[in-house]
């Protein structure tokens, strides 16, 4: 398996994709219930391998991820070639971004001493979906970019 399985609570919003997946392995509601039953290792690698489609499938249209703690920010714009980051951390012990008290305070003092900026950007590695996934891994969730936009109108 290249990634993770889906969650049981992934597995159930996709219920339809699973079964049309299932079909096209010729794999019947009736033999998919014997094969639970009777080969789970062979009905575990159907879901691991399912698995792994929908993430490539995901991963492959992911343009944005955000991964933020209590005194950091890390934005990522995910291009065709880089993976760009812009990393604020804030050096105010009382704040935690987390809450919308803290990005409040954030977003009033972003241009104060108490807030450092990085920008940075990698190469992929041979598998550009992977290095995403590890992100997200990590802790990064998959957004629109509103944020990392805006910060990347205001340090250039």
């Amino acid at each position: 398996m290249k990634y993770r399985r889906l969650s049981k609570e992934q597995f159930e919003a996709l219920h339809k994709e699973f079964i049309n997946f299932l079909a096209t392995q010729s794999i019947t509601g009736e033999e998919w219930q014997k094969l639970k039953k009777e080969k789970p290792e062979v009905a575990e690698q159907e879901m691991d391998v399912f698995s792994d489609l929908i993430w490539e499938g995901v991963l492959s249209k992911v343009s944005y991820l955000e991964n933020i703690s209590e005194h950091h920010m890390h934005l990522f714009e995910l291009t065709d070639k880089e993976m760009k980051l812009l990393s604020v951390k804030v050096m105010n012990p009382e704040i935690d971004l987390r809450t919308k008290e803290g990005f409040g305070w954030f977003k009033k003092n972003w241009q104060s001493d108490f807030v450092e900026y990085l920008t940075a950007s990698k190469a992929y590695t041979e598998d550009k979906n992977l290095d995403k996934f590890k992100l997200i891994e990590q802790g990064a969730v998959i957004t629109k970019g509103e944020l990392y936009q805006w910060f990347d109108q205001i340090i250039s």
